[in-house]
């Protein structure tokens, strides 16, 4: 008895916060990156909707830092009441634990309430414009041909953008070099040049030197072609990699014990941003997807997404540098 008592007088607090938000103060949106990328631009699109929806402020705060991991640290710390959301991305969430393991204090798992996605990035591999590989039976046969020899570069070790061509040489049996770089631009930079062979980046970054015919694309990594680029084959048509759905994500969290009442009502919020022009259609201008995930859905995406990555990172042999 006294235990339930003591576990009710704990509780009333945070359901009377649930009831009075959000009127008590202005809500802290945390952006773990500095401003100006794309993390950044999601998090204040959202955050000029959620606060016209809400009549009440939505202050960002960039909480930079180890890759996105100081701001994490920051929002799971803070008191679950609402008044404190995370932008956050899948490499500080749902991958840093697995590779530099010594610099994450938390579990994403256990100490964030997911409330939903806010937009999905397809990543693409594209190739340099002298490869003889224009299709992904052509560059599979290349690169079997050539064990150790093709090199492929990514914006660093253990992002989302490694992971997935790492799970791409496993499923296809191939051996491929990586060359990690610190940003997408100069790799960019060196498959017009030859430099190197090929690379894993996202659509966004790399759809318009495609276009422009500056570089090959060979396969996209979701199920579904992209509807920005339809004619660019995905990777599950192709027998090795049926069924393969990758993508770099960007979602919307709470501190963990944040009340259900909140979060739903923040999911809801979010969900109907993603309807509206000046929201999701601003996101599909930058050529990103919309999922619609219920909190639930969220929680078992990110539950199956960091099983698999695990299990990447130990067969690739991934670790911190």
């Amino acid at each position: 008895m006294t235990r339930l008592l003591l576990t009710l007088a704990l509780c009333v607090p945070l359901l009377a916060g649930a009831q009075a938000w959000p009127s008590a103060k202005p809500i802290t949106l945390i952006v773990p990156f500095t401003p100006g990328g794309n993390v950044d631009f999601a998090g204040r699109v959202f955050a000029t909707r959620l606060q016209e929806k809400l009549k009440q402020s939505v202050i960002v705060e960039n909480v930079a830092g180890a890759g996105g991991i100081v701001g994490v640290q920051r929002a799971i710390q803070a008191a679950p009441d609402g008044y404190t959301l995370l932008v956050g991305v899948d490499s500080p969430i749902s991958i840093a634990r697995f590779v530099t393991p010594s610099a994450v204090r938390y579990d994403s798992l256990r100490d964030l309430a997911p409330i939903g996605m806010l937009n999905a990035a397809p990543m693409i591999i594209v190739a340099r414009p002298g490869l003889p590989a224009d299709s992904v039976a052509d560059f599979l046969k290349l690169a079997r041909s050539q064990p150790g020899k093709l090199s492929y570069g990514t914006s660093g070790v253990g992002t989302v953008l490694h992971l997935a061509m790492e799970r791409v040489k496993t499923l296809a049996g191939i051996d491929i070099l990586h060359v990690p770089y610190k940003g997408g631009a100069p790799i960019v930079t060196d498959l017009i040049g030859n430099q190197i062979d090929l690379a894993m980046l996202v659509t966004v970054a790399t759809l318009p030197q495609v276009k422009a015919g500056k570089i090959k694309a060979i396969a996209v990594t979701t199920r579904e072609r992209v509807p920005s680029a339809p004619a660019i084959a995905t990777l599950a048509e192709s027998p090795e990699f049926k069924d393969f759905d990758m993508v770099a994500w960007t979602g919307l969290f709470a501190p963990a014990r944040t009340p259900a009442a909140i979060v739903e009502r923040l999911n809801r919020e979010l969900n109907d941003a993603l309807a509206a022009p000046e929201v999701g259609g601003k996101f599909e201008e930058q050529g990103a997807l919309l999922r619609r995930f219920t909190p639930a859905e969220f929680a078992a995406f990110l539950r199956q997404e960091q099983a698999d990555y695990a299990e990447i990172v130990r067969a690739a042999g991934i670790k911190e540098q």
